[in-house]
């Protein structure tokens, strides 16, 4: 017991200096001009440090032999392929992702395989199955399980004190009739295909060798941000979201990622803009239906009413509260996705912008229907967007002109320069290489490819006041460590509540701003605590569905002692660099004298400790 006790105030020690450490860094962040103090002072990075750099800058990390890869290919030649992810073969990743198949479903069919309560309520009704007791059932399928009634049955006690006067007997049989219609339907809950885009995120990010287009997918999601749990479609409308929207835009035109995102259900949905119309406008009800797994048999017949030749003509139904123009996407569009809050539009031109996208809507949101426009819903009148006029009958080419002027404002190019730039080099980029991408955004009508390769070959980007300069994210830092470590992983639940309790839930953002990317907002305490418990229990293979050979991480080396065994662990998993002040805490936490015997490794706390407090470190905390 005292043997526990002292190891766990030793890493207690070590999570002190580590927020120390960090906290510093933010500190330091604060002054236009910073400096990191790292173990060198080389006024260049060394060609081994420049493989190690765009390792984390450009991908998620390093793997085992991946700065020796690169390193033989070239980093230039390295740089180019990411650049053109369709060059890069990815039969690992797609050998893993093929246990989702799910994913590859259009929404419609997402919908009717993951349908939410509210939408078999109908059919349920017609059946006259207790909604109730089917929807505390229908939360427990899972379809990783083989089907078993007794397995996914509610807690009898539970169900018999919720249904009254009911026996035991009769409680069963209520319960064997609904499985019967989940097992007939062929259903299952919508978190669970949530669930699979998070795995599948995660497997992404770790197995790629398209790295780049991984870390772009998420900084882009991040940047047309959308929330999982918004309610209603939101589910469902995820995934297609990032895989038809998203992913495939991310080396393209900025003008057509922006009228993707703008067409998607998953934006029209999360800001509301289905809803939004003329206020002398309507919405057609054949927009509207939430009919699923109708039963047509167990229809009532419909009356045979003779006609009413005198009937007095009818009024149109009272407008319903809300009806009317929404301008929440108009300003989203503004501020957050294109031009920047300080970008020099107006609140009139968020009500021009508003009034230009009326009538973009979505045909049966509920039942997986995608974008729609709907004329009886547009304001036809003429607009005016930051000074260019936009003449009235446009119908659906109103929101087409807005997305273009948008798209090509030196403000855009700005904005979208600077937020790259703030993602890949630093977090208070200069306003030089701002400006310098902007022109290239500009030139090139655009083309994000050539953005990125402007950055990427910015004196900015490869200054060594900016290597190890930013902090990971939560999600970076996990799947950093993952991937340093050789680990396999199934990116399952343990993974995924992790990263919900570091803050940063996959597509669990909120609010339309999405993570920040800056580290004084991953930077405290409690967050780096966590961090090291994850590396803790990563090192000790206590998460369940990742394994880890740490033993293997020592290669071919002769080590024979602690400190020889941190050395190699240090250049292992950080190329070598590993302040003073670390080193020191380091040597503290394996120097206890139960440590020394290292003849058995495999059986020794000394290396999982090692490689735990190496991965908790503030070295590499930052990229």
């Amino acid at each position: 017991m005292q043997r526990n006790s002292l190891t766990h105030k030793q890493f207690y020690v070590s999570l002190l200096v580590v927020a120390i450490a960090c906290n510093g860094l933010v500190a330091q962040r604060s002054q236009r001009q910073r400096r990191v103090t790292m173990p060198t002072t080389a006024k260049r990075l060394t060609e081994r440090q420049k493989v190690n750099h765009l390792l984390n800058r450009i991908a998620f990390g390093a793997r085992p032999g991946d700065v020796e890869r690169v390193t033989k290919l070239g980093w230039q030649k390295y740089l180019d392929q990411q650049l053109h992810p369709e060059t890069i073969a990815d039969a690992i990743l797609e050998e893993k992702l093929n246990a989702f198949p799910e994913l590859q479903l259009t929404n419609e069919q997402l919908v009717r395989a993951f349908p939410p309560l509210n939408l078999m309520n109908r059919y349920l009704q017609q059946r006259g199955i207790d909604q109730r007791m089917f929807g505390e059932m229908y939360s427990q399928v899972r379809s990783d399980r083989p089907f078993d009634a007794k397995a996914t049955a509610a807690n009898q006690n539970l169900a018999i004190s919720s249904y009254g006067k009911a026996t035991p007997e009769e409680v069963e049989k209520r319960r064997n009739e609904i499985l019967a219609v989940i097992k007939e339907l062929n259903v299952r809950p919508t978190n669970e295909v949530f669930t699979m885009a998070q795995q599948a995120k995660v497997l992404r990010a770790v197995y790629s060798e398209r790295q780049l287009q991984e870390v772009l997918t998420d900084f882009w999601f991040n940047h047309f941000n959308v929330f999982a749990r918004k309610g209603g479609p939101s589910n469902t409308t995820l995934i297609p979201y990032e895989r038809d929207t998203i992913r495939p835009n991310v080396f393209g035109k900025f003008e057509d990622l922006l009228r993707a995102t703008a067409q998607s259900a998953a934006m029209l949905y999360y800001l509301d803009n289905f809803q939004s119309m003329s206020p002398t406008g309507r919405r057609p009800p054949n927009l509207n239906s939430a009919d699923l797994f109708v039963d047509p048999t167990l229809r009532p017949p419909m009356p045979n009413n003779p006609p009413r030749p005198n009937r007095p003509p009818q009024n149109p139904p009272p407008r319903r509260p809300g009806a009317g123009i929404n301008e929440n996407y108009a300003r989203e569009i503004m501020e957050l996705h294109t031009l920047g809050v300080d970008g020099g539009y107006t609140q009139q031109d968020v009500q021009e912008v508003a009034r230009c996208f009326t009538g973009w809507t979505l045909k049966n949101p509920q039942l997986g229907g995608g974008f729609h426009f709907e004329p009886l819903m547009h304001d036809n009148t003429e607009k005016t967007v930051l000074g260019q006029k936009i003449p009235a009958g446009g119908g659906i080419n109103d929101g087409e002109a807005v997305i273009k002027i948008l798209a090509h404002q030196p403000s855009t190019a700005k904005f979208i320069a600077t937020k790259l730039a703030r993602k890949f080099v630093s977090d208070n980029p200069s306003s030089a290489l701002i400006d310098r991408v902007a022109k290239v955004y500009l030139k090139t009508d655009g083309d994000l490819r050539e953005v990125y390769r402007a950055l990427f070959a910015s004196p900015e980007f490869w200054a060594v006041e900016n290597y190890r300069a930013k902090i990971k994210t939560p999600f970076e830092m996990i799947v950093s460590t993952v991937r340093a470590t050789g680990a396999e992983t199934d990116g399952g639940r343990p993974m995924l509540q992790t990263l919900e309790q570091m803050g940063e839930g996959l597509y669990l953002a909120q609010p339309p701003t999405g993570y920040p990317e800056t580290a004084e907002h991953w930077v405290n305490t409690g967050a780096l605590l966590l961090r090291m418990n994850f590396a803790l229990s990563l090192s000790n293979n206590r998460i369940r569905g990742t394994k880890v050979n740490v033993v293997a991480l020592l290669a071919d080396s002769k080590s024979d002692t602690p400190e020889l065994i941190a050395d190699q662990m240090i250049k292992t998993l950080l190329n070598g660099e590993m302040s003073s002040q670390t080193r020191a805490t380091l040597a503290t936490a394996i120097s206890e004298p139960h440590l020394m015997n290292v003849t058995n490794l495999a059986n020794n706390p000394l290396l999982p400790r090692i490689v735990a407090l190496v991965l908790g470190s503030p070295e590499f905390q930052r990229q």
